[in-house]
């Protein structure tokens, strides 16, 4: 009996003492992870006045290239939406940077030439063509962002597509299979499940899925979704299956995407040959020519002598 109660007494001890260690350890470790915030608290709100300070400051700088024709500023929205900026201040923060690095190199350029570092021919030549090269980059990079952002749709759509199709023939609806898209696929394409998320709450709002599809087309400026929300809005009007439509298209989608990878795998050869002959020719041709040339110049050394 006296064995009985020791032993049970030192086991309430021990799992009395591992509570009391992990409870510290627990406290310690919230106490650090509080004192880190607090730490970084300066450093967060910085970089939220800088980010309102840029928000206010860049469109009334961007208000001097602001188009005036409501055609021009129509077609740089769409520009800016096909290539993922939905905010309503994303038309003055781009043409404020833009207008910054059109005038950040001139200023500079006046500026080393006032100060003699550079003659002020020079310096102002350099300063027109870097503001030069600032009016044409942010045009360049806005259509590079919408070519990646279309890419990696298109990547998407197929996988999403055969989701769907699981999905109804599950006995889910369309909205349902979207939805489930929307959550499945977040960590492989998450640009897609945003996009799903959005068509998730304009139908809430009370479009139709084929309406929202529509607009998801309009935004990503994809002739595929485009195809593929006539045909949802053609199905919601007749009351007919999409079922077999929607694994149709999942099958050109994918297909369609094996023969993007082959192009781009053909294209790759080409692209390499510029390297090759401007780097790696030249190497080779060093390394294998320099003995003989080595050897000539000995020759030649030896009969001068």
């Amino acid at each position: 009996m006296t064995l009985t109660l020791l032993a049970f007494v030192a086991a309430g001890s021990l799992i009395l003492l591992v509570f009391l260690l992990l409870g510290g350890h627990n406290r310690r470790l919230e106490e650090r992870v509080q004192n880190l915030a607090e730490e970084n608290q300066p450093a967060v709100a910085q970089q939220r006045t800088v980010a309102a300070l840029a928000r206010h400051a860049l469109p009334k700088l961007g208000t001097a290239i602001a188009p005036d024709e409501g055609e021009q500023r129509t077609r740089l929205q769409a520009r800016l939406v096909h290539a993922g900026f939905y905010s309503r201040h994303a038309m003055g923060v781009f043409l404020g940077v833009k207008m910054l690095l059109m005038l950040l190199p001139i200023v500079a350029g006046v500026a080393a030439g006032l100060l003699g570092l550079q003659p002020f021919m020079y310096s102002m030549i350099y300063g027109l063509v870097g503001g030069a090269v600032g009016m044409m980059a942010p045009a360049l990079w806005l259509d590079w962002r919408k070519r990646k952002r279309q890419f990696g749709l298109r990547r998407a759509l197929p996988d999403a597509l055969d989701v769907v199709v699981i999905c109804l023939e599950g006995g889910l609806s369309l909205q349902g299979g979207f939805q489930r898209v929307a959550t499945s696929l977040r960590s492989a394409h998450p640009l897609l499940a945003t996009e799903m998320n959005i068509m998730q709450r304009e139908i809430q709002l009370g479009r139709s899925t084929g309406e929202a599809m529509r607009q998801f087309a309009e935004r990503t400026d994809l002739e595929e979704v485009r195809s593929l929300a006539s045909v949802v809005l053609q199905a919601e009007r007749l009351g007919a299956s999409i079922v077999k439509s929607l694994r149709v298209y999942a099958d050109s989608f994918r297909t369609k995407r094996l023969q993007r990878a082959e192009e781009m795998a053909q294209k790759a050869s080409t692209k390499i040959v510029f390297p090759t002959i401007l780097f790696i020719f030249p190497a080779i041709l060093f390394v294998i020519a320099a003995p003989a040339v080595f050897l000539l110049m000995d020759l030649f050394a030896s009969m001068q002598d």
